[in-house]
């Protein structure tokens, strides 16, 4: 895990592993060319969505926030099918 992009703690990494999602899998997302889907505040607190793939080609859904200047991995799961479709179209276009 990359602990000077990443601030992870044993409650993020434990949340994403209810959704089967592994730190190194957030990071190969938000490390590539995510594509942006949502932003809100939460309790005060920006959080940033994005879907992308791993390096491993599994498409995510990710919800960043940013602590300390690092990102906060705040969950990731399996987008929606509307999420995943965009994510395909994006990258289609890029190719």
């Amino acid at each position: 895990m990359n602990d000077e992009l990443f601030e992870w703690d044993d409650a993020n990494i434990l949340h994403l592993a209810e959704h089967g999602v592994a730190p190194e899998e957030a990071e190969d997302v938000m490390l590539g060319d995510p594509l942006e889907v949502g932003f809100e505040v939460v309790d005060g607190e920006a959080r940033w969505s994005f879907v992308g793939e791993t390096s491993e080609q599994r498409i995510l859904r990710v919800v960043i926030t940013v602590r300390g200047g690092r990102m906060r991995v705040v969950t990731a799961f399996k987008p929606s099918a509307r999420g995943r479709l965009l994510y395909l179209r994006k990258k289609a276009g890029e190719q």
